[in-house]
């Protein structure tokens, strides 16, 4: 729920700094509405009036992930910690949430389906009303760079089979992210192409001598 102040001051513009001085943001992270403007009265004594305003706090992604896994996990009364943190690079806004606690393994489910499906929930909340695109990346346990090196092996033993029995290989299925590594993996290899093949949920990658 966003948060809300009332400030008061002789001028709107004073009492709009009041309101941020009780919520502790900038002017840029709220919503601004004007309930009354400031009055001088009669000769300046009777009926003078301050200015109004109401000042809403714009929900953060960090705000509507957190919002929105923590009422996931009272559901599923699963006690959780969040970790989030919002990094900006060149490629983009990434927010990445770690998930804290024990018995982690039922979110992350088999193969990393369960936290697949966490991660691309969160990334529509995230999304839904954002002007600008943010990736979230959700992990618990170190899931995702676990899953990335076993990949990579995986990668690198299937395109030394495809070189000494000169035949190609198609892996077994696989999401879009986990894809992206075994092509980024291989893709200096010389010996050999991938690409993908099929429809989701089957898609898949294939690997074949590089003719």
């Amino acid at each position: 729920m966003n948060q809300s102040v009332t400030g008061t001051g002789k001028t709107v513009e004073e009492a709009v700094n009041n309101a941020l001085a009780q919520l502790g943001v900038l002017k840029e992270d709220v919503e601004v509405t004007i309930v009354q403007q400031p009055e001088n009265g009669v000769f300046g004594l009777f009926g003078k009036k301050e200015a109004v305003v109401e000042v809403v706090k714009k929900n953060t992604a960090e705000d509507a992930a957190r919002a929105f896994l923590t009422d996931v996990f009272e559901a599923m009364e699963i006690p959780c910690e969040l970790e989030i943190a919002e990094n900006v690079t060149d490629e983009g806004t990434f927010l990445n949430v770690n998930l804290i606690g024990e018995n982690m393994g039922i979110l992350i489910g088999r193969r990393g389906q369960t936290l697949d499906s966490i991660q691309y929930l969160t990334s529509l909340v995230v999304n839904k009303k954002a002007q600008e695109y943010t990736r979230v990346i959700v992990d618990t346990e170190n899931y995702r760079e676990k899953r990335k090196q076993t990949l990579e092996a995986l990668a690198d033993k299937m395109a030394s089979k495809v070189g000494r029995y000169k035949k190609r290989i198609s892996l077994e299925p696989m999401n879009p992210a986990e894809r992206r590594i075994i092509h980024a993996r291989l893709q200096d290899n010389e010996n050999v192409v991938t690409f993908s093949e099929g429809n989701d949920p089957y898609r898949h990658v294939v690997i074949q001598l590089n003719k």
